[in-house]
């Protein structure tokens, strides 16, 4: 969401202009994908981290902008709200020693961050859904001063037409509740920070990523909810993502009943090519950002460079799937990736490499499998998954062939644990590395607790008749915060 932009109003011949360049583009990519080299000889692995900042008693610090001129470390760039910033870890290959490397990495970034940004009043928390945002944080003054947010923001309510609706029923657990707020901009996208695990793959092997990523991301959500609470109301356990499906939403109500598809979105069936992904994003849905520039995309392939495709790669980042398609170019040689984009961010660092081993181990096993799982598996219950996973996380119950409806947990110890071993081994991942990070995640199933279960738990323990909620979400996150920062994972906060 970082790509800067100049603030500009467009013209309906910019909107032609631009839509036939993305075609162009669409047609370059396609010829690409045939002929061209793309970087496939040693994959690497990537992770981002989205995170919330707060003050001292624990509400949202607006104050990105002084946060990041304090931390002065490119790795770290701005996000939609003022509320948040992201880091970008450098990529790595798994069989180098990858997950130490991102471990290693990410806790000194973010200790070197906190130092710097504590001392501007801004403290960084991991955690999906910042739980002391409030109505007043969801204006326009909250969103951040990269011009390509306003113009994102405009641009979405411009073709929606009216005020967005967030609407969020049927909470998990006792004491759940539900939501119904309006918007007048997408700063509630902004309460959504994530972790986003990034896969390079080969043309020929894209198609079994992205398939593999679809079908294991409700598994994801259910180990890894930590999105319980938003504007004061506990919600689902992962509460994220009906959140940004409606916070993005460029349909009003007629286009929904027409059936045209959200901005944010699962999908709708697997697929046999990254062309596929590609291909619907131009079909289905119209530029939100139709900026246009002069590279001639057929005529730099022809000359024996890379085109930039940007227009194409533009659009595609104004696409919200939960498992993105990447085109990318480095030094000058392009590459795939699948850009996994389900899972909350936090607890602790620890918790964020336990999360991204069982999803690169089991997204290797599953994408080289002899018979593939989506083979056997409807893409309706995949989606249905997801859902369910996002609504009741640790508790949820899924469907799995060859087992049939079953508890996440169930499924993740018996049947899931096993094969991301496998995987992690297959990236060449040391085994002690594997046994650690894996062995969170099985700790997680066996006490049947995460980030969301935590909070909720302990906001349970904190109120009493006359207590306030905010006073006790405040309390509540100071707590975790502190947590945080031991990096003892969250299975063990008793």
């Amino acid at each position: 969401m970082g790509e800067e932009v100049d603030l500009q109003e467009f013209t309906p011949a910019d909107r032609t202009r631009h839509r036939e360049k993305v075609r162009r583009c669409l047609d370059v990519f396609a010829r690409m994908l045939r002929e061209a080299a793309f970087d496939t000889d040693d994959p690497m692995t990537g992770l981002e981290v989205e995170l919330n900042l707060v003050d001292e008693v624990g509400d949202p610090a607006l104050r990105n902008a002084e946060a990041l001129a304090a931390i002065a470390d490119p790795d770290f760039q701005t996000e939609l709200g003022q509320f948040n910033i992201e880091i970008n870890v450098p990529p790595a290959k798994l069989r180098e020693g990858g997950l130490e490397t991102f471990e290693e990495n990410l806790r000194r970034s973010l200790n070197d961050a906190e130092e710097k940004s504590a001392a501007v009043g801004a403290h960084l928390v991991m955690i999906g859904v910042l739980p002391t945002l409030a109505e007043g944080h969801m204006g326009m003054h909250s969103i951040s001063a990269n011009p390509r947010y306003k113009l994102l923001s405009e641009q979405i309510l411009h073709a929606r037409g009216e005020d967005l609706i967030i609407s969020v029923k049927g909470g998990s657990g006792a004491g759940a509740e539900s939501l119904e707020t309006t918007s007048d901009s997408i700063v509630p996208e902004a309460a959504c920070t994530s972790t986003q695990l990034h896969v390079q793959t080969s043309p020929d092997q894209f198609a079994a990523y992205w398939n593999a990523s679809q079908a294991i991301s409700a598994i994801q959500l259910a180990v890894g909810a930590n999105s319980p609470y938003l504007l004061g109301r506990q919600l689902w356990r992962e509460t994220r993502i009906p959140l940004f499906e409606q916070a993005t939403d460029t349909r009003g109500e007629e286009l929904k009943a027409q059936g045209v598809r959200p901005r944010v979105w699962f999908g709708e069936r697997w697929v046999t090519s990254v062309f596929d992904l590609f291909e619907e994003n131009v079909r289905w849905f119209s530029a939100l950002l139709p900026i246009t520039d002069d590279e001639d995309p057929l005529a730099v392939l022809e000359a024996g460079g890379t085109p930039s495709l940007s227009e194409l790669r533009l659009h595609n980042g104004t696409i919200y799937r939960w498992n993105r398609p990447v085109y990318d170019i480095n030094n000058g040689v392009p590459h795939l990736r699948v850009e996994n984009r389900v899972l909350a961010a936090g607890p602790t660092v620890a918790d964020t490499m336990a999360n991204a081993a069982l999803y690169f181990g089991l997204v290797r096993a599953l994408a080289e499998s002899e018979r593939p799982l989506w083979s056997q598996m409807s893409f309706s219950a995949a989606e249905e998954n997801f859902h369910v996973a996002a609504q009741h996380g640790i508790d949820a119950q899924v469907y799995w062939p060859g087992v049939g409806q079953v508890p996440a947990t169930e499924l993740v110890l018996r049947r899931l644990l096993p094969l991301a071993h496998e995987g992690l081994a297959s990236w060449g991942v040391e085994a002690e590395t594997a046994d650690r990070l894996l062995g969170i995640i099985e700790q997680r199933c066996l006490l049947r607790t995460n980030g969301a279960e935590w909070f909720v738990d302990s906001m349970r323990a904190r109120a009493t008749s006359g207590s306030d909620r905010f006073d006790d979400l405040r309390a509540t996150l100071l707590e975790y915060r502190e947590r945080m920062h031991t990096n003892e994972p969250v299975h063990t906060w008793s």
